[in-house]
């Protein structure tokens, strides 16, 4: 196969499935993984995919870009798994959560599932039926009401109203973007305001975004960084980030074993 050839097929996979990885591809096309990252090195230079540690992403989102569900779950996966087990360490029997929409909120939803008499509000359709289909039966799961996102979150005013006489012991954030100058963002508006609403809600505020949020800023703020009790993310996170991070969010909690991932 002529390396123009290979280079359309990969960006085909890209924007299929949103992410690829460099030995996946290596594998695939049967060249090496300097084949490949030649491969991506010329396509990012073209301004049609975003490279990153180990592999590539679509290119150039803007600050209102909102990937469905079903294309933010492939990426980072090994990650989002490693930061769901560590956060559903914080998860007590008899509880009263909020998990928020996102990937990384339904794979902590997975790992909730047998958690005695859970009380789990979400406006996350995913995570819902997650936990409808696979959740005990005293269990608890309260779906808000609204317009639904393309990231299958329920957002508006009806959201809003339905958590506001609410008192939870902790809320799960995903969000879709971290910096030190606009905190936690999304790119959806009417989401914001939603999320502000679930974390005026909760006692406490979890935030879960693995090492890609870092640098990438939504249209609206959600709140600051200071506002988080806790931050999960993943080893592959920079140090330079995590020196701002630490300095900034309650606790900074870096999940091990992800850093050789590609």
């Amino acid at each position: 196969m002529l390396a123009r050839q290979r280079q359309a097929a990969i960006l085909e996979r890209v924007r299929a499935a949103g992410g690829v990885r460099v030995t996946e591809l290596a594998a695939e096309f049967g060249v090496s993984d300097m084949t490949i990252r030649r491969d991506l090195e010329t396509l990012h230079e073209r301004g049609v995919l975003a490279k990153v540690h180990g592999g590539a992403t679509v290119a150039g989102p803007g600050s209102t870009d909102e990937p469905g569900f079903r294309a933010k779950s492939v990426r980072q996966s090994a990650e989002k798994a490693a930061i769901a087990d560590r956060a559903a360490r914080l998860v007590r029997p008899g509880a009263a959560i909020a998990l928020s929409a996102g990937t990384t909120t339904a794979e902590l939803a997975r790992r909730l599932v047998d958690v005695p008499g859970l009380t789990v509000v979400t406006n996350s359709l995913p995570v819902a039926e997650i936990l409808h289909v696979g959740g005990r039966p005293d269990q608890t799961v309260v779906l808000t009401g609204g317009v639904r996102t393309p990231s299958d979150a329920l957002v508006g005013p009806l959201a809003v109203a339905a958590l506001g006489a609410l008192h939870l012991d902790l809320l799960f954030l995903g969000v879709h973007g971290i910096s030190e100058r606009a905190g936690f963002t999304t790119p959806n508006l009417m989401e914001a305001d939603t999320n502000r609403a679930l974390v005026a809600a909760a006692d406490r505020l979890v935030v879960l975004a693995d090492h890609t949020k870092w640098g990438t800023v939504g249209i609206s703020s959600i709140v600051g960084l200071d506002a988080a009790d806790v931050l999960v993310t993943d080893d592959r996170l920079a140090p330079d980030a995590r020196r701002a991070l630490a300095e900034r969010v309650g606790e900074l909690v870096v999940v091990p074993g992800t850093e050789g991932a590609q």
